[in-house]
């Protein structure tokens, strides 16, 4: 089978554990595109905080695309388009906030230059700026601030607090809206039936590819379905032990230039 188009996960695949691309996975990742193969990087990142990964492989000159929010939105770097996208419901925003200052948790979403605070700034919210590169921005009125098209927003809280906090959200808007923590301390709202096969389905229509023609490398438990969609599922040595059970082929480590060993079997070959 010709592979035509290669997912990639960061964190965790395509980023070493000190969050670098390594010389030989780029030039990888190069040499691919270079051939006319597309790239895309699929995170539950925002689409800001993946840019920075995007312009260090060249996706804007190559035509390649970002996958963010875990699927919820996927745009062509080269041209800007959204090429597809899920949204919260605008009137959900207002009750959002008002949960989060009702159960004491911290609120945030994501403007295209800054992460949307709205309640006091914890050190969860910090963690979350340090991994996206994107600054604070408090506002004093979110619900007022928010009228643009939201993919997600985030919850921050103690881990035990939070834990509590979700099956409270669950009950009250698990019929509208998907909820679940990403980390102890983040607890994600999302469009309902976001995930990235089901996006990365759209973008194939769009490309008129079919998955059998998609390689998607991985390692968390947001990239299972991923893994089982496309032709070839491909989990990292670090992977979960249910991504590695999932995949096709289990590759080296994100430390040890898994996605390039997965290029040169596959790809370049």
């Amino acid at each position: 089978m010709a592979y035509e188009i290669l997912v990639l996960d960061i964190d965790g695949t395509l980023t070493t554990s000190e969050k670098k691309i390594s010389n030989d996975t780029l030039h990888a990742i190069l040499a691919t595109q270079d051939r006319g193969h597309k790239v895309v990087l699929a995170s539950g990142r925002p689409t800001a905080g993946i840019r920075a990964v995007a312009k260090q492989i060249h996706l804007n000159e190559y035509g390649g695309y970002i996958l963010s929010f875990n699927g919820a939105k996927i745009i062509n770097c080269a041209t800007e388009q959204v090429i597809y996208q899920k949204t919260l419901p605008q009137d959900i925003i207002p009750k959002l906030k008002d949960a989060a200052e009702e159960f004491g948790v911290g609120i945030i979403t994501y403007e295209e230059d800054a992460i949307v605070v709205g309640t006091k700034i914890d050190e969860y919210m910090e963690i979350e700026a340090r991994i996206n590169h994107l600054p604070l921005k408090q506002v004093d009125d979110f619900a007022t601030y928010v009228t643009f098209d939201v993919n997600k927003c985030l919850m921050t809280g103690e881990p035990s607090h939070l834990a509590k906090v979700e099956e409270l959200m669950k009950q009250r808007f698990g019929d509208i809206v998907n909820i679940y923590r990403s980390e102890p301390f983040f607890l994600e709202i999302v469009p309902p039936n976001v995930d990235k096969a089901d996006s990365l389905s759209h973008l194939l229509d769009h490309l008129n590819l079919s998955k059998t023609q998609m390689i998607s490398c991985g390692d968390g438990y947001n990239d299972l379905t991923m893994i089982q969609y496309a032709g070839m599922g491909v989990a990292m040595a670090n992977a979960q032990q249910v991504v590695k059970e999932a995949a096709d082929y289990i590759t080296l480590s994100n430390d040890e230039d898994g996605v390039a060993h997965v290029i040169h079997e596959f790809i370049l070959k």
